[in-house]
């Protein structure tokens, strides 16, 4: 077998060959850098996790407000417990930039670092002392800034510094509040039991969980995002096996006078199958080992010039670095041994079906897949497509959304031959010769028009349905701003973090301007329901109704009700809230009864928010400080005449001012970062599609340089020949694209209303980009006619008797 493999592999065309590889390294590559750089990512998540509960077996955990810190004693006291540190951690904006640095308040004289018990003293990260250097830190607190001195680095991850706890509380304006507890269990104590008792103390809004739980919790914000990636890297490999596809499928047609006499020399079927199939193997693991070097140099690029989160702003103020692990390159380089083996069975069986005495005569190739034609298995496909689109997500994961997508794309391509079929055969007749003949060749050949549409709806397919979900995403953004920016002018303190803040008395200097005709206020807050996801955004606006777009039905309050709260789509979804329901929100150390009025749409935060009247929420919590503002201008007012007038204020002078039309221009932005690895990835997949194309085009025409000479011998011109290579290269292109465009579509509506929202919890309306789909189609045929005239002008490089001599 080794022995017919090198002889064969000496005859094989190799850039066919080195086309198939590369295509299955680019595939890998996609697959292994994403790996490397989320992994990567998460570990450093999850070890800022470990390092700041040091040996810690439970943490206590409460939202922004934080909790009393009389529960640190009555924690301490709990049976089982050995001792507990307590912590205050909060992200403080620095003042004169948009950044946050995240400040851990600790017990210094426990930690060993007895330095910080100096007035104001804090010690850096390295990164944070990267970027912030020595002397003194000036933080925003309120309405002033706070300045500290730095004292030095030290071990801490991401962008943080260290303080002790007696300066945060105090420096921080948060005297009398803890927001964690790192509770250390006696030896021989129940976890289980310790937590159970520790729960019972504990207020409402304020959790407690097993350090491993929030180690997993740390990489949960980006899971859905990192799921998608992965997805798109395998997407960029399975059409890297539709490439090996169409190279082994003309490379088997091409030798299928070879394999003939081999079966006569008495090489099995079954031999002469695993023979294809190890050829094709030996290509998959040249690619995956390719693709694996490749993966490693993109993840370094990666993490150098976009950063841990690949642009999307998921995993910020972290520095991760790369660690090769066998294992993981080993299973990227099977994978892509194991794609390019599925991407060969299809022609190995074919091959082994031949008839050896009927598959020595010239023409037999044209036969090819004759068996691969049935109806029944596409339609099955398709069928468990529409079935799996309609499930629930699972672990919080769309993974019957990406089965329907895979089911629908094999079904439409297994359908592909019966459908060429029907349409040549439709297409009427014409007397002019190049038309002609294409047409009769495409109607005499199916397999070999199936193994160009296979490339040609895999690659514009997908591209297709990226194109019309990424433009329906963008399009539904755009629309969303317009209702949620109505105003002139917006200002805001919560750049500055969990420490930013405007006091009452600057809301009422505010609203005495004269520039100024109305101002809705807005007070943000985290709210936390579960420990193993991220906290809640708690919304408390003036005019809440009316804040963001209403999805859906609206629940109107009666007499008797609670409190009314809107929540968004991811509450809806993770919580099972809808209009109407009765809930319980913990304010301020307090279980409060509210009921939902609604279901709003909001792109701005992924894992939930709560929308409640500031009035209510001032009722309930006392709590009159401001975050943002939106400010309605008096008549003949420009936006920068107000600026200037509020920035006078003051506390005006670290506040962040913009126009909608800014805040739009930077949210569009943002959203065409986070996705511009996303069309990196497609564009890859495209591309190996089109490589795809290229190639099988290409090896179909120089095969049938016998029949050129035969067509030269009977009259017809180079001419001719060239119109009729370009008229078949342009119908299969024209009908590729097409099935495309509708598979596209279908599988676009899979990303649109399933994978989309149960990822992200987000919904969206439709907006085919139909000038983009044309544009990309158009290029697509044009791509098909000059690699077919082109190809068919080195196949009639030969004269026609040398072209027929093999059936002399």
């Amino acid at each position: 077998m080794l022995r017919l493999l090198a002889v064969l592999g000496r005859r094989r065309s190799r850039a066919r060959a080195v086309l198939s590889a590369l295509g299955i390294a680019l595939g890998v590559a996609l697959g292994y850098g994403v790996h490397l750089v989320n992994g990567a990512a998460v570990e450093d998540l999850a070890a800022s996790v470990r390092a700041l509960a040091g040996e810690a077996d439970l943490q206590v955990r409460g939202g922004r407000s934080g909790f009393a810190e009389s529960l640190f004693p009555q924690v301490a006291r709990v049976a089982g417990v050995s001792w507990v540190d307590p912590v205050l951690e909060l992200d403080a904006g620095i003042a004169g930039t948009e950044r946050t640095l995240r400040v851990i308040g600790v017990d210094a004289l426990r930690l060993g670092r007895p330095e910080l018990l100096a007035p104001d003293k804090v010690l850096l990260s390295p990164m944070a002392a990267g970027e912030l250097g020595e002397g003194r830190l000036p933080l925003v607190v309120g309405e002033r800034v706070v300045e500290l001195e730095i004292g030095g680095v030290t071990e801490l991850k991401g962008f943080a510094a260290l303080t002790d706890i007696s300066t945060a509380q105090w420096r921080l304006a948060r005297l009398g509040e803890l927001n964690r507890l790192d509770v250390h269990l006696a030896r021989g104590a129940s976890r289980e039991t310790v937590l159970s008792s520790i729960k019972d103390l504990l207020p409402p809004g304020v959790q407690v969980a097993a350090v491993e739980t929030l180690e997993q919790a740390s990489g949960y914000p980006s899971r859905a995002y990192r799921v998608n990636l992965n997805v798109l890297a395998m997407i960029a490999l399975f059409t890297g096996g539709f490439l090996v596809f169409s190279a082994q499928a003309l490379e088997t047609a091409r030798r299928r006078g070879e394999h003939a006499l081999l079966r006569v020399l008495g090489l099995t079927a079954s031999g002469l199958a695993r023979l294809c199939l190890a050829e094709a193997a030996l290509l998959g693991a040249a690619g995956g080992l390719a693709g694996v070097a490749l993966g490693y140099g993109f993840a370094l690029l990666a993490l150098r010039y976009a950063g841990a989160d690949l642009g999307a702003g998921q995993f910020r103020g972290i520095a991760p670095h790369l660690a090769f692990h066998f294992v993981p390159a080993a299973l990227h380089v099977a994978a892509g041994a194991g794609v390019a083996v599925a991407g060969a069975l299809l022609p190995a069986l074919d091959a082994a079906r031949a008839a050896p005495a009927r598959a020595l005569k010239a023409g037999d190739e044209q036969l090819m897949f004759q068996r691969a034609g049935r109806i029944w298995p596409g339609i099955v496909l398709l069928a468990a497509g529409a079935v799996l689109s309609q499930l629930g997500p699972v672990n919080g994961l769309p993974l019957f959304g990406y089965g329907a997508i895979g089911c629908l794309l094999i079904g439409a391509i297994a359908l592909m031959p019966r459908i060429s079929q029907r349409v040549f055969q439709a297409i009427r007749c014409t007397s002019r010769i190049p038309f002609a003949l294409a047409l009769a060749q495409l109607r005499g050949a199916p397999g070999q028009a199936a193994v160009s549409l296979a490339a040609i709806v895999a690659s514009f397919s997908l591209m297709a349905a990226m194109a019309i979900m990424v433009a329906s995403f963008r399009q539904s953004v755009d629309d969303w701003l317009d209702g949620v920016l109505p105003a002139q002018l917006y200002f805001r303190s919560t750049h500055a973090g969990d420490t930013g803040y405007l006091e009452p008395a600057f809301e009422a200097r505010v609203r005495a301007l004269p520039e100024v005709e109305r101002v809705d206020f807005l007070r943000s807050g985290r709210v936390l329901l579960d420990p193993s996801r991220p906290a809640l955004s708690l919304i408390a606006r003036d005019r809440a109704a009316s804040a963001f777009p209403i999805i859906g039905a609206r629940y109107e309050r009666k007499p008797g009700d609670p409190p009314l709260v809107w929540v968004s789509e991811a509450l809806q979804d993770l919580y099972a809230l809808g209009p109407g329901e009765k809930t319980a929100l913990p304010l301020s150390g307090k279980s409060v009864p509210v009921v939902v009025g609604g279901v709003v749409r909001d792109y701005a935060r992924q894992h939930g928010t709560v929308v409640i009247d500031r009035a209510d929420y001032v009722a309930l919590t006392g709590d009159r400080r401001v975050n943002d503002g939106a400010v309605w201008l008096r008549p003949g007012v420009t936006p920068a005449a107000a600026m200037e007038a509020i920035r006078a204020l003051p506390g005006g002078a670290e506040l962040d001012l913009a126009a909608p039309a800014e805040i739009r221009e930077v949210s569009l932005r943002i959203f065409d970062r986070s996705f511009a690895v996303t069309y990196a990835m497609e564009a890859v997949a495209v591309l190996v599609g089109l490589f795809g194309l290229s190639s099988s085009l290409g090896a179909i025409v120089l095969a049938r340089r016998r029949e050129f000479g035969v067509l030269r011998h009977l009259g017809v011109t180079r001419a001719q020949i060239r119109a009729m290579l370009a008229v078949e290269g342009g119908l299969l292109a024209l009908l590729g694209a097409a099935a495309g465009l509708a598979v596209g579509a279908a599988i676009s509506l899979v990303l649109v209303y399933v994978v989309n929202r149960q990822s992200f919890h987000w919904s969206m309306e439709l907006h085919p980009p139909y000038a983009l789909l044309g544009a990309l189609a158009s290029i697509l045929v044009l791509l098909a006619v000059a690699t077919a005239v082109v190809s068919g002008r080195e196949a009639m490089g030969m004269g026609p008797v040398r072209a027929v001599r093999e059936d002399w």
